[in-house]
């Protein structure tokens, strides 16, 4: 159960995580046809969560940190549903290649930059 303290890094985190994407996704930015705010968060959120993943195990943090930074930060950070989104709408208009290529740059190079994070981490810390 989370109690109060808890709660309120959930929040914080919440709520920076949510002010930040709201910064980076309130005005388009385009790489050709494509827009990638989306992208753009999903890395940042990827790569903060790799970091912290090492950070986390490395120094065996208490859970009320993953409150803030993984649940919290990271995950009103990123954005899955804004992702399905604009797939979606790429099938809909008949956009395949760009659709393809939305897909494919979220999710792989959201793993890409957790084990960016995870390698870069892991370098500092030892």
């Amino acid at each position: 159960m989370v109690k109060g303290f808890e709660l309120g890094l959930l929040a914080v985190g919440g709520i920076l995580g949510t002010f930040l994407r709201y910064k980076i996704t309130e005005s388009p930015l385009l790489l050709g046809a494509l827009q990638i705010n989306v992208l753009i968060v999903n890395l940042i959120g990827s790569f903060i969560l790799g970091l912290f993943f090492v950070l986390s195990t490395q120094w065996n943090l208490d859970t009320k940190y993953a409150l803030f930074t993984a649940v919290g930060f990271c995950g009103s950070l990123t954005t899955m549903s804004a992702f399905a989104l604009e797939s979606s709408n790429l099938l809909e208009n008949k956009q395949f290649g760009l659709m393809a290529i939305n897909i494919l740059s979220n999710v792989g190079l959201s793993i890409g930059a957790i084990f960016a994070g995870k390698t870069i981490m892991g370098m500092l810390t030892h």
